[in-house]
């Protein structure tokens, strides 16, 4: 079994390695902010407490199929809350932070094609 400290690690380190994602540490109220290109998809509080932002459809479906819970200051934002207690919890985490990650990547990419 992983410590806190290092399956924190394993899940930041599995986050860094989705395309375009940069890490903005002590970033204000939520800790530490992750970001697809300029865009913060998700962050983390403390030791696995993650905040990730879906779109409204795919919170609405996570929700009811308790897959996360809700945020408790923006769900009107699109927010969900996981929390990653042991090595098992990973995996479903990731589910959900590939899901936030695909739609904002996505949606800027869109949008740099209706800029240029």
């Amino acid at each position: 079994m992983k410590s806190p400290t290092a399956l924190n690690q394993e899940l930041r380190q599995r986050i860094l390695n989705l395309s375009d994602v940069t890490e903005r540490p002590n970033a204000g109220i939520h800790e530490d902010a992750f970001l697809v290109r300029r865009t913060m998809f998700m962050h983390i509080h403390g030791h696995g407490h993650c905040d990730i932002r879906l779109s409204k459809g795919d919170q609405e479906r996570v929700l009811a199929e308790g897959k996360a819970r809700p945020h408790r200051w923006a769900p009107e934002a699109g927010y969900v809350t996981f929390i990653v207690d042991d090595e098992e919890d990973l995996e479903p985490a990731m589910d959900l932070i590939r899901m936030s990650h695909h739609h904002f990547a996505g949606k800027q990419s869109v949008l740099r094609t209706e800029h240029q």
